[in-house]
């Protein structure tokens, strides 16, 4: 117990690394995503296959071959160099990015095709269509599959410890080679991922009862 009160403090440095790349990538995700699912929508068949090249690709690999292309392949060409944390960031974002567009697809899809008949016969545009009518309605009925997908790309934070991140897992990595605790240490990394996994799971709920999802 007291190699775990002594490891906190170090662990906590980690978990706050882990949590911004988290908070970064779901953001830049959710943007990559709404594009991405926008353009799948699109009449423009360019955008569209555009759109299910990307999504298949990334859906298709996994997000430790996809870590390595970003890191190691990219900064091997010679015009680009990229840091650990930025490749991190990009990986999980555009990783969650393309489950993303796939929620929000079936989201819009999902709504009645009257509603943006009516809207149509009110004189809205197809841009305001979306954002004010259709966009606000597909997504409460998104939000239970957005917040478990949210859970899986903070799980998947975990594998950035691969190419150096200071992230909780490769703290915990440093931790268990100074103190040989491999026990506790593992205990109490495996504790701070569950809390933060529990918090959003609780946060889920909430918004499906604070929007009445059905």
């Amino acid at each position: 117990m007291d190699v775990i009160i002594e490891s906190f403090p170090y662990l906590l440095e980690g978990l706050k690394v882990t949590i911004y790349i988290f908070l970064v990538a779901i953001i830049l995700g959710f943007i990559i995503g709404l594009i991405m699912a926008l353009m799948r929508l699109s009449p423009w068949k360019v955008l569209n296959w555009i759109a299910k090249i990307f999504i298949d690709a990334i859906r298709g690999t996994p997000i430790l071959v996809q870590l390595f292309f970003f890191y190691y392949g990219l900064n091997s060409l010679e015009f680009i160099s990229m840091d650990r944390t930025t490749a991190g960031i990009i990986t999980v974002a555009i990783n969650a990015g393309a489950y993303f567009a796939e929620i929000i697809r079936a989201g819009i899809q999902s709504m009645d095709k009257g509603q943006t008949e009516a809207a149509r016969s009110l004189g809205l545009t197809s841009s305001q269509n979306m954002r004010h009518i259709i966009l606000p309605q597909a997504f409460r009925r998104m939000l239970p599959t957005f917040t478990n997908q949210a859970i899986i790309s903070f799980k998947d934070t975990s594998l950035l410890s691969v190419i150096g991140i200071a992230d909780l897992t490769q703290k915990g990595q440093v931790e268990i080679a100074r103190t040989f605790e491999a026990f506790n240490i593992w205990l109490a990394v495996g504790v701070m991922y569950f809390i933060i996994i529990y918090l959003l799971s609780l946060l889920s709920s909430f918004l499906e009862r604070r929007y009445k999802l059905r």
